[in-house]
């Protein structure tokens, strides 16, 4: 093998290691809806707080913008790393704690763990890539995906079968990662002394239309994993099945990650960006009718819509800001996931004893919003990527 295919090969098992980490940051960071209805019942509160538990274990990744600029000055590895030693204690902290205070506390601890990794590990994941970014990009949020799906299972069979208290397994995969994670990170080179000013006025308006469109999909993501395992368990399901149906719907979207950012190389992002859009609406208000084995049919396919647009957004928001391409990424995944979680707080309010019917129409209609909305960005931020050929 050649250096240049040593090299290739080197950075294969770099992309990798980020994705695997990937999964078990996002996994100890976000399996808390499989096991919501257990908390709940666990700490005394009604649904409605549901959206309180979900806001304060997001609201975190809105710090990604400010921690992405920190990591361009900063360069190395050491945000991703501590972000992924964080995340995954706090994650195995949760089922300790015995009031809804210190759940909180904890719960904000997971999310900012969870805003330090993603700007400087999508940061890394891009200097390894060589053309095809939107699918290499996906490969590394498959990662990410396949924790948030497979974790509230896992979760919810620990607490089935252990209960709340042995939690802190969930934490231990991603504790064991952090020195490998420590040893093949992308060491970034840090950005300091004079550089590039970056353009607010000239980069306002598309951020500001990103912002709206990715913090409505946001919303419809979080919501929808805290509400269905909760709509579950209202009609007589079961811990471990209700937590299943988002599984099911989060894994089943790696396919929708992946695709999507296949087409988005090959036919442009305006068109991912739509279908998903109106996918995913019509998708929810069959969601909040079906009744059954019909539940987990109708997931599958409402994953593939919810995350066909995972790493075009990322793009789009590097795109935007190629001064600081860390705080592009930082903001499309992280301000606009804080911005999501606020959203579910406000839209929990809509929830009148355990019926969450109206808070379901309220996303699929805001959802429905962004299809004309994604039309409106620029050109520019929306074409097929030019360099998508350069690997075929």
């Amino acid at each position: 093998m050649d250096a240049a295919g040593k090299a290739a090969a080197v950075d294969r098992g770099r992309l990798l290691a980020l994705s695997w980490a990937h999964l078990l940051n996002d996994g100890a960071a976000n399996y808390l809806p499989g096991v919501l209805p257990a908390v709940l019942v666990s700490l005394h509160q009604p649904v409605r707080m549901a959206s309180v538990l979900i806001a304060a274990l997001v609201i975190g990744q809105a710090l990604q913008p400010a921690i992405g600029w920190l990591a361009d000055r900063l360069g190395g590895r050491s945000l991703v790393v501590s972000g992924l030693a964080v995340s995954s204690l706090g994650g195995g902290l949760l089922g300790i704690a015995h009031s809804t205070w210190v759940l909180v506390v904890l719960l904000l601890l997971v999310g900012t763990g969870n805003a330090c990794f993603h700007p400087q590990a999508l940061a890394g994941v891009r200097s390894l890539l060589r053309g095809r970014q939107g699918l290499l990009t996906s490969a590394f949020l498959v990662g990410g995906e396949l924790g948030r799906g497979i974790w509230p299972t896992a979760a919810s069979l620990v607490v089935a079968h252990l209960g709340l208290g042995y939690l802190w397994l969930v934490g231990l995969p991603g504790l064991a990662t952090v020195p490998l994670l420590a040893r093949v990170a992308p060491r970034l080179p840090a950005k300091a002394g004079p550089r590039a000013p970056v353009h607010w006025r000239r980069h306002t308006r598309p951020m500001a239309m990103l912002m709206t469109y990715q913090s409505v999909r946001a919303l419809a993501q979080f919501a929808l994993s805290a509400f269905i395992p909760i709509l579950w368990h209202l009609r007589g399901g079961s811990l471990v099945s209700g937590a299943s149906i988002i599984t099911v719907m989060l894994v089943v979207g790696v396919v929708g990650n992946l695709y999507g950012g296949h087409l988005a190389d090959r036919i442009g992002r305006l068109s991912v960006l739509v279908a998903s859009s109106a996918g995913t609406a019509g998708l929810i208000v069959l969601i909040i009718y079906l009744r059954g084995v019909w539940i987990w049919v109708a997931a599958a396919p409402l994953g593939i819509a919810l995350f066909l647009t995972a790493s075009s957004t990322v793009l789009i928001g590097q795109d935007i800001f190629p001064e600081n391409r860390s705080m592009g990424s930082g903001m499309a995944l992280g301000l606009a996931n804080g911005i999501g979680a606020l959203l579910v707080l406000v839209i929990g309010q809509t929830v009148n004893n355990g019926d969450l019917s109206i808070s379901l129409w309220v996303i699929a209609a805001l959802t429905a919003a962004t299809a004309p909305l994604a039309l409106a960005f620029p050109k520019h931020l929306v074409r097929r990527d030019p360099e998508a050929g350069a690997d075929r």
